[in-house]
């Protein structure tokens, strides 16, 4: 059985773990999507390194025995991120950072919580689905430069009380 997770805002100290997550989701979701160039650019940019450095303390993380899992990253009705290791992937982890996110999105006013996916990412979109979200639009993915479709799903939320 695993430990409980622990589910708070992240800390200056979580930064090399937040980059160790985005990393370990990086490799197994998304570089085998993208072309070799695009890959070679997203090594050579550290893309973990610069968006912790930009929104980390603004995460959310889920922490089991002490140790940095998952992640949530939210700004006014939008999803930015969410991201559970691969090892502890399908645990429960993603949908109780989403449902913190969601509460939150829904306690500051907001009727919808939005955020991207991409086509090939078809279990993203099987978890989004279960949680009521809905396509709302399908364009191209300007983030990796590999050629991939981005979907915007869409999820009305209960006013907060």
């Amino acid at each position: 059985m695993h430990a409980q997770v622990i589910l708070r805002a992240a800390r200056p100290a979580d930064a090399e773990a937040l980059k160790a997550v985005l990393q370990d989701t990086l490799q197994s979701t998304w570089l085998p999507q993208l072309t070799p160039a695009a890959a070679r650019a997203v090594r050579d940019e550290d893309r973990p390194s610069a968006y912790v450095a930009a929104r980390g303390l603004a995460f959310w993380v889920a922490e089991r025995a002490g140790e940095v899992v998952g992640l949530v990253d939210w700004e006014g009705d939008f999803v930015n991120a969410l991201h559970v290791r691969a090892a502890d992937a399908r645990s429960g982890i993603g949908g109780q950072l989403m449902d913190l996110a969601e509460r939150e999105i829904a306690r500051a006013g907001f009727a919808a919580a939005r955020l991207e996916t991409d086509t090939f990412n078809v279990r993203s979109q099987a978890f989004y689905a279960k949680r009521g979200y809905v396509e709302a639009g399908r364009y191209p993915d300007e983030e990796w430069n590999s050629g991939l479709t981005t979907i915007l799903l869409v999820k009305p939320l209960t006013p907060a009380t």
